[in-house]
């Protein structure tokens, strides 16, 4: 398994725009065979920084979804939303791969 951490720097005047950018990734994501962990709105501290992550059962998995999410309407139509209002300022993708408890008490990755 790999998920996926981006982490966003947006406008803080437009932050209704981009929550509803993420909740349509939510369901694009998963649509192609991903799980979705959600999109972390800022709260306190920083008001212009923004989390999502998601995971595939593999990095393979993940590059198949990008291939055909590129060619998807759906797909193109959220993006079209922020080349259209620019709430997101720049991100940044980082892959990490989880650690599960077993049945011996230890942490090891699928």
């Amino acid at each position: 398994m790999v998920t996926c951490y981006l982490r966003y720097v947006v406008d803080p005047y437009q932050l209704a725009a981009f929550e509803a950018y993420g909740k349509l990734w939510i369901r694009l994501v998963e649509k192609f065979g991903g799980k979705h962990h959600g999109y972390f709105m800022p709260s306190e501290g920083t008001s212009n920084v923004a989390l999502a992550m998601f995971s595939f059962p593999s990095l393979a998995a993940y590059e198949d979804y990008r291939v055909r999410a590129a060619t998807d309407p759906e797909c193109q139509a959220a993006i079209a939303m922020n080349d259209k209002d620019r709430f997101i300022i720049s991100y940044e993708r980082s892959f990490f791969r989880p650690v599960f408890e077993d049945d011996q008490g230890v942490r090891r990755a699928p």
